[in-house]
């Protein structure tokens, strides 16, 4: 039987399907467990074909309604769950189902999880969220649906932002549709305690430190935070933002450069984060992200450096911005934006669904669905032409700061803004065993992580052995 590929993969065919599908699970297998791509992948049968040729798409085994899309997703708190409703009530104005798909797990780990398993057994959900440096993984493999029609009918390079843009390409090819941006250096701190005991929002980690251990006397934990590694990551993202800016960030969690990861600005970056450790004390513990903001939001801590999508999730648990709590920059990172993306890509799979899935990824770039969808989600529109007075204060200081450019940008490496899955997960590994281990030296840290970004670049150069 004939298998024909959607129009983007042009007139390449297959002949045999089950060869076809034993190639692309092989290929896919291979890439995102050992992150080495096409050197770890010579000899597979999707393997003989130039770099970046597309493979076949996977299709999904169930045979749903043409109308309706399954979506699958990480969007599990009670606050995200009210945002992915908004999506899937104005998509049923549309005509169209949402079949929700929702995996629990902060960070998207989980969902990343399945997402892989069922592409490999042939079960792919028409629309999932990827996001960052795996869209492009996922579209080198030919599995994403192209969606350059919807992009140019729409004109999206004429009101995304520039930096989101090049998110949603690859190889020329617009093959995601952005929903929302997130500040990933965001400081909360309840304002009672702050004005109980006259302290001001710490603009610097000196401030920080002197504000932690009045907090601490009075009995009360400096900082909401959980030993999740990728949590901790987050913390030591934050601290290489602010002891270094946007340039040197750049240069160690996005180049990867051994020279950065040897620089004193890591080094300062890793003390600090022991400092913090330090600070916090027992209160600290393995927990998801919604237990630390239930932490923060009962009143047992007096600051929390999370995400903006903490905002509404606070909202959930009673505490309203500007009166209960308030929101500024994470210390050192004021003229800074740390971000990531929020997107949502098509599967290329059955034809009879395109037409919904294009309808979709039209709709979730209106101005409406921008501001609804953001101002439930805690995030800011992709969009340059939003209108700041529909955003609270911390969102409009989100979004001005995110509009001045790549300059102030710094890609979130947590959130697959910054590297590819493999690397970001070896990264993340390394920041946590260091946090945990209090008998190793920020310099123990900064060799393993040198040691890693050799590795990495051997890698991409597909050199013998790598």
């Amino acid at each position: 039987m004939e298998k024909v590929l959607p129009p983007r993969l042009g007139r390449l065919r297959f002949r045999s399907s089950a060869r076809c599908a034993t190639a692309v699970r092989a290929f896919t297998f291979c890439l995102f467990a050992t992150g080495a791509g096409a050197a770890c992948c010579a000899s597979s049968p999707a393997a003989s074909a130039a770099p970046g040729t597309p493979v076949a798409p996977v299709a999904p085994s169930a045979q749903a309604p043409a109308n309706t899309l399954q979506v699958l997703h990480w969007w599990t708190s009670a606050s995200e769950r009210k945002a992915a409703d908004l999506l899937a009530a104005r998509m049923a104005d549309e005509g169209l189902a949402w079949k929700d798909a929702a995996i629990p797990g902060g960070a998207g780990i989980g969902a990343g999880k399945v997402l892989k398993g069922r592409v490999l057994a042939g079960d792919a959900p028409q629309v999932t969220q990827i996001i960052g440096a795996s869209v492009a993984e996922w579209a080198e493999l030919g599995l994403l649906l192209d969606i350059d029609g919807v992009a140019s009918a729409g004109d999206w390079n004429g009101f995304l932002f520039p930096t989101v843009q090049k998110l949603i390409q690859h190889r020329g090819h617009v093959v995601a549709a952005p929903l929302g941006i997130h500040r990933v250096n965001t400081l909360y701190y309840n304002r009672a305690l702050f004005a109980r005991l006259k302290l001001a929002p710490p603009r610097t980690w000196a401030e920080f430190e002197a504000a932690a251990r009045k907090l601490r006397a009075a009995g009360v934990a400096p900082l909401a935070q959980s030993s999740e590694s990728w949590q901790v990551a987050a913390l030591f993202e934050n601290l290489v933002l602010a002891e270094s800016g946007p340039e040197f960030y750049r240069e160690l969690l996005v180049k990867r450069s051994p020279a950065a990861a040897a620089d004193r600005r890591t080094a300062e970056a890793l003390v600090r984060l022991r400092i913090v450790k330090d600070l916090i004390g027992r209160e600290m513990e393995e927990r998801p992200w919604p237990e630390v903001v239930r932490q923060f939001a009962r009143g047992e801590a007096g600051m929390m450096i999370m995400g903006d999508w903490a905002k509404p999730e606070l909202a959930e648990r009673g505490m309203a911005l500007d009166e209960d709590y308030g929101c500024a920059a994470a210390p050192g990172t004021a003229r800074y934006h740390l971000y990531s993306v929020d997107t949502l890509t098509m599967f290329a799979g059955a034809n009879r669904h395109r037409p919904a899935q294009e309808k979709m990824a039209r709709v979730l770039v209106s101005p409406s669905v921008q501001a609804d969808f953001n101002a439930l989600k805690g995030a800011v529109p992709v969009r340059r032409d939003a209108d700041p007075a529909r955003m609270d204060g911390c969102a409009r200081a989100s979004w001005t700061i995110f509009a001045q450019g790549a300059a102030v940008q710094a890609p979130s490496l947590v959130h697959r803004m910054a590297s590819d899955e493999a690397s970001r997960d070896a990264i993340i590994a390394e920041v946590h065993r260091y946090f945990l281990d209090d008998r190793a030296t920020p310099a123990e840290a900064q060799r393993r992580l040198g040691a890693l970004f050799r590795l990495f670049n051997l890698r991409s150069q597909g050199a013998p052995g790598a």
